[in-house]
């Protein structure tokens, strides 16, 4: 698939000359930080050096104060507590820093998933009968909480306290909670509301470490946890959230905690790899498998294992269970395309909305996005649970999927989510409508050029300006992510140096260079269609992202190709 390419800009140009003067560094480098909203030497120094003394104080968040006294109550009194969380990364990461945490002070705590099949998301009537059951006299929500109105009232009625930290949009009515910690609530100042779940769950333990008179320290041992959500939960990886990955990887690759070193022992993947890419495509999908699959505590007992013996059996269970999600992952995804190969017209549909009776819930979101990546159309996968339709949503850029479902809950029975991805629950009666109104909506408002792929570019470069200096001071950029994703640059009039071929399962290899530069290895994977035009020895342009390769003691930089850009 080609993609139309945009070439990002500065607000303001004048920066980038100052930047370059001011810190002595190459014009591309300072475009690269301007267009990321750097202005000053101060701006550089905070993005180049986040250190942990510029996280913001927790109790700049609403409810905080009440929140982080609340549970240092129950810790100096040996309550016993219930730890509330979600099945997905973000959710098993909160849940285990938050139970981790209670256990070291001797908390008599225990922790809740919901069945993803059973249960669905969220605090539910179950999971408060088992807090009930074990004599739990506080709750501690976290990923999950910001919509359940009538389960607060339940646990208030039933004499159970009940702190919620979530990070997930507002509703029109707040829990009736002792504290509801959510950067996004309307009336909450925090400076910034791009936390994970887990990020929120950090938040009060910082403030509940203040509260027990304790040195700030104690809370940085779970910032490994708090890396993998931010990473995995693809919020923006900018302000507190670069200082917390950026600390949290580093705790991975010094000393990580035994079930994330037996995992990567598992995996074949050693702690000093461990970046934002590697948890994304690597260690976060192996810990979603089990909410995916049905049951999440496997991932939460990985993450709190004490022994490496221990930590091994969940590791060994976790990647069973990915091997048979990534085969009904598979399965699921041929039937999709076989659908919309028999009942679809492209040029006609806005949205793609996929009914089929048996297929997993757990898979459907991660076969939606798939589908996204290839008709670049917003895609719902459905499927029958228990009589009802359930399904998840993914979107493309313009395309608000929460505000749109929001506009057909009149036929839907629950709902929820943000700009991007949203669940939703319906009846089969109702399907035929919503997937009209669906496509009507994009339709009516998205443009013709809305469904061409984009891909920005952030600068136009010459490879005789890639070198181990440039390399330097770009690797300083990491951890890449939203709002700091990996810079990708377009040389033009490249040529190819040798045979291009074609290795692994349709990837392009190829080593090209300019007139005036040195030699690359450049890969494109999934690129295979390109080989008869970069074979015929004509120049033509590329969009890659810079990549350094370690190969006998050697380190090399190659190019991964993005796109290409044929001339006819």
């Amino acid at each position: 698939m080609s993609f139309r390419w945009v070439y990002a800009q500065p607000e303001e140009e004048k920066y980038v000359p100052e930047l370059g003067d001011t810190l002595g560094i190459p014009d591309k480098i300072a475009r690269l930080l301007a267009i990321r909203g750097i202005k000053t030497y101060n701006d550089a120094e905070y993005f180049f050096r986040p250190k942990i003394d510029n996280l913001h104080d927790p109790f700049l968040m609403k409810d905080m104060d009440v929140g982080a006294e609340r549970l240092a109550l129950a810790i100096r009194k040996g309550e016993k507590v219930l730890v509330y969380g979600d099945y997905d990364v973000d959710g098993t990461t909160a849940t285990s820093c938050i139970y981790t945490f209670l256990k070291e002070f001797g908390v008599e705590a225990d922790y809740y998933i919901p069945h993803r099949f059973k249960e669905g998301y969220g605090i539910n009537p179950d999971g408060i009968k088992y807090a009930e059951e074990i004599n739990a006299s506080l709750i501690v929500s976290v990923d999950c909480g910001i919509t359940a109105i009538e389960e607060a009232k339940v646990a208030k009625e039933k004499g159970i306290d009940l702190i919620i930290c979530d990070h997930h949009t507002v509703g029109d009515e707040i829990p009736d909670a002792v504290a509801v910690l959510d950067p996004k609530r309307p009336d909450c100042n925090y400076p910034f509301d791009g936390l994970s779940g887990a990020g929120v769950g950090f938040k009060l333990i910082q403030g509940t470490i203040v509260k027990l008179g304790l040195p700030k320290s104690v809370a940085y041992k779970f910032l490994d946890l708090v890396a993998i959500s931010i990473a995995s939960d693809i919020v923006p990886i900018i302000d507190e959230n670069r200082v917390l990955m950026k600390a949290g990887l580093n705790m991975i690759q010094k000393s990580p905690r035994v079930g994330i070193k037996a995992l990567l022992d598992h995996i074949n993947v050693s702690k000093d790899e461990v970046n934002t890419a590697k948890i994304v495509f690597s260690i976060g999908p192996r810990i979603n498998a089990a909410g995916r699959m049905g049951d999440a505590s496997t991932a939460v007992k990985l993450m709190i294992s004490e022994t490496l013996s221990e930590a091994k059996s969940h590791a060994y269970e976790l990647e069973s269970i990915n091997l048979k999600r990534r085969d009904t992952d598979s399965q699921t995804m041929k039937e999709a395309m076989a659908q919309i190969d028999e009942d679809f017209n492209m040029e006609e549909t806005s949205t793609i909305v996929l009914y089929g009776e048996n297929w997993h819930l757990g898979v459907i979101g991660i076969v939606a996005s798939r589908l996204v990546d290839l008709y670049h159309r917003p895609a719902i996968m459905l499927s029958n649970v228990d009589g009802k339709v359930k399904g998840s949503a993914r979107s493309i850029k313009g395309f608000n999927i929460y505000n749109a479902i929001k506009k057909c809950e009149d036929l839907l029975e629950q709902f929820g989510g943000h700009e991007f991805a949203a669940g939703l629950t319906l009846t089969e009666k109702n399907l035929s409508e919503f997937r009209r109104r669906m496509n009507e909506l994009a339709f009516t408002d998205l443009s013709e050029n809305s469904f061409e792929p984009e891909l920005t570019i952030d600068a136009k470069l010459d490879l005789g300006e890639v070198d181990m200096k440039f390399w330097k001071l770009l690797s300083q950029f990491e951890p890449f992510g939203p709002g700091n994703l990996r810079p990708i640059f377009v040389s033009e009039e490249v040529k190819v140096v040798g045979e291009p071929t074609i290795v692994g399962n349709g990837h392009l290899k190829m080593r090209v260079k300019q007139e005036n530069s040195g030699i690359f290895d450049t890969i494109g994977f999934n690129m295979h269609e390109y080989l008869p035009g970069v074979r015929n020895g004509n120049p033509f342009k590329v969009a890659y992202v810079i990549e350094e390769n370690h190969w006998n003691g050697r380190r090399t930089l190659q190019l991964r190709l993005k796109d290409i850009h044929i001339s006819d």
